[in-house]
């Protein structure tokens, strides 16, 4: 598949953690996991909501990893 000219473009990568939740890895702004960061996952590393009843707190933030 020609993509054209011009350079190709880089995929954008960041990760989200959530306040009080999952860390989301987003490619190109569509979500492609939620990771657990509070620990009480039964699927870890996926999230599977047991921050909810956990009461897990922490703050929001945002790392970008490509783009």
């Amino acid at each position: 598949m020609d993509p054209g000219p011009g350079p190709p473009s880089m995929t954008k990568v960041e990760v989200i953690a959530n306040e009080n939740g999952p860390n989301l890895v987003m490619v190109d702004g569509k979500v492609s996991a939620a990771l657990c960061r509070c620990g009480h996952s039964q699927h870890k590393p996926m999230c599977d909501g047991a921050h909810r009843t956990a009461g897990f707190k922490a703050e929001k933030a945002e790392v970008k990893v490509l783009g």
